[in-house]
């Protein structure tokens, strides 16, 4: 990877740090520490799991400390009413370890529950309110975690959430705004707007109390997770749920339970690539795609050039036409992972492809496609001085889930339910059908995009990187780590470069804005339909090297940020 130069003085005269180790001709520069590093998507987060490690923490207590931060300072993702999958490295038993804490379908939940009586798909009572939600695991899987691997005490890594909640913090515009966009929907539910919604317009510079989720996090701090899937909050939650109508019952939350899963793990040029299995889609194609551009000269084709950019829309489309009918939970539906993963796999579709030509999406794969995914994720990265690596992407699936407040806690509720195919064969509201394999059945949990991933040099851990964004989120992480493995970029100058997007049907490119219009209208001369969109992904990466831990949270969303110590 790219050289850096590292002063000798750095203990001496710390300053010189920023000055001294990056290229001269990078456009931003990372964060940069010599004992850990911590990347969310919000600055108040980052700056707590930072403080963790400068306590003695690991990776691990950073990470834990940081999500429930985060369903405090960034309540449109951040969450415990949620899930998600954290990938890690953990240099004790040098192993890597993955953790699928994704939400499940309830007990009652059936295939047909989204549809009217005409067989057409009532979108509105799978996206919001209390028939979208499903099992949350995200306290689950912070104490599983914590469990295998923590070092801290569990209450002192709840303590920083707990006095956000309780003493407030100020709202950043970018919250502001995000609140303010979302009014017209959110201020129906009555618990939602009695907590973001005192005023209206929210203005800026407004502390923000939870005073509701700080009693409940002090409840999960005390009593871990029997304090979430059993006693008071428990009751709360299956009282809303009986009151309004849900499904969720006191049996699915006593019986969740995520699941430890093997890593995925793939081969690109010297480095090995460790990202999360199914039911996560995302780290299967990251394989698969850079398994087929391998055999390219992508340095000779030119980053972001026309043609670079129409083989990474080639790639894509198969990438996303294998995604529309192979994937779903392991659980439920047999994934035929080592054949997708595979290189032999990888070389017919090379076959296939040819550079400056534009293969039409309806003659790569005609069959099912896939369902709209919220662009409302947040994904952190964490590594520390031990030599433990953590990568951890959650959500609640659309801004601020289902708009749902279970009464009396402060606790936003996921509408995840809606990550599931409510229809086989029927289109949604973006005219996108589904495939059978990701059906709603109960206790299934439903196919996500999320993409946490790690990268290894030499047996060792250099990068961890993810992001929000919904279908985006996988060709967001490839085109990092394309930039910095194969066009040797600073980890801020490969983060900020605009990028593309292809997800097979539509069959459209979408180009970031930013990108080179002289190569936007020679990719539409190969006959390839663009479209140009704003920013949609957010990666929060970090890199280690040469004994420094330099990070970097995207700036598509501006409450970013890395935090080191």
């Amino acid at each position: 990877m790219r050289a850096k130069y590292i002063c000798l003085t750095i203990l001496f005269l710390p300053f010189v740090i920023h000055a001294s180790i990056f290229s001269s001709d990078s456009i931003v520069h990372p964060e940069v520490d010599q004992n850990g590093m911590v990347v969310s998507q919000h600055y108040l987060a980052s700056s707590v799991g930072a403080q963790i490690l400068e306590d003695g923490g690991n990776a691990y207590d950073a990470s834990i400390a940081v999500a429930f931060a985060l369903a405090v300072v960034l309540p449109r993702a951040g969450n415990i009413g949620g899930g998600g999958f954290m990938v890690m490295y953990d240099e004790k038993t040098n192993k890597s370890y993955s953790i699928d804490y994704r939400e499940k379908a309830p007990a009652l939940a059936s295939k047909d529950m989204y549809l009217n009586d005409d067989g057409s798909v009532n979108n509105k009572r799978a996206r919001e309110g209390i028939l979208s939600i499903g099992v949350p695991g995200t306290v689950y899987g912070m104490w599983e975690v914590h469990k295998k691997f923590g070092s801290l005490p569990w209450k002192k890594l709840l303590d920083p959430a707990i006095k956000l909640a309780e003493e407030g913090f100020i709202m950043s515009p970018f919250m502001v705004d995000a609140l303010n966009k979302r009014y017209k929907k959110l201020s129906n539910y009555k618990n939602f707007k009695k907590i973001f919604y005192k005023e209206y317009p929210v203005q800026m510079n407004k502390r923000l109390l939870q005073l509701e989720l700080a009693e409940t996090l002090k409840i999960i701090s005390k009593k871990g997770v029997k304090g979430f899937y059993g006693g008071e909050v428990a009751d709360k939650i299956v009282t809303d749920m009986e009151n309004r109508e849900g499904l969720i019952s006191l049996q699915d939350l006593k019986e969740y339970r995520p699941v430890w899963r093997e890593p995925l793990k793939g081969n690109f040029k010297e480095y090995e690539i460790i990202t999360m299995a199914p039911p996560s889609s995302g780290g299967i194609h990251i394989i698969q795609m850079l398994n087929i551009l391998e055999n390219f000269n992508l340095e000779e084709l030119g980053h972001n050039s026309a043609a670079y950019a129409a083989l990474l829309s080639e790639v894509m489309k198969f990438a996303y036409a294998d995604r529309s009918k192979y994937l779903a939970d392991p659980d439920f539906f047999e994934v035929p992972t080592s054949r997708l993963v595979s290189k032999q796999y990888a070389q017919a579709i090379f076959k296939k492809i040819k550079i400056n030509k534009v293969t039409p999406s309806s003659e790569i794969l005609p069959g099912k496609l896939i369902p709209y995914e919220s662009e409302d994720t947040t994904h952190f990265s964490v590594a520390d001085s031990f030599g433990n690596i953590v990568s951890n992407t959650y959500t609640l699936n659309s801004g601020y889930g289902s708009g749902v407040v279970i009464t009396d806690t402060g606790i936003i509720m996921n509408n995840e339910m809606d990550d599931f195919v409510s229809a086989p064969g029927v289109p949604n509201q973006f005219g996108l059908l589904g495939g059978e394999a990701n059906k709603i059945e109960p206790f299934k949990r439903p196919l996500s995009s999320m993409t946490p991933t790690l990268v290894f040099k030499d047996s060792s851990p250099i990068i961890a990187t993810g992001s929000p964004g919904g279908s985006v989120i996988i060709t967001a992480v490839l085109q990092f780590l394309l930039n910095m493995l194969v066009f040797d970029m600073e980890i801020s100058d490969a983060t900020v470069v605009p990028r593309i997007h292809h997800q097979w049907v539509p069959d459209i490119l979408f180009l970031e804005k930013g990108f080179d219009i002289n190569h936007a209208r020679e990719i539409e001369s190969f006959g390839q339909k663009i479209i140009s969109s704003g920013p949609r992904t957010s990666l929060e990466s970090l890199e280690i090297q040469n004994d420094l831990f330099y990070g970097f949270g995207d700036t598509r969303r501006p409450d970013s940020r890395a935090a080191g110590y």
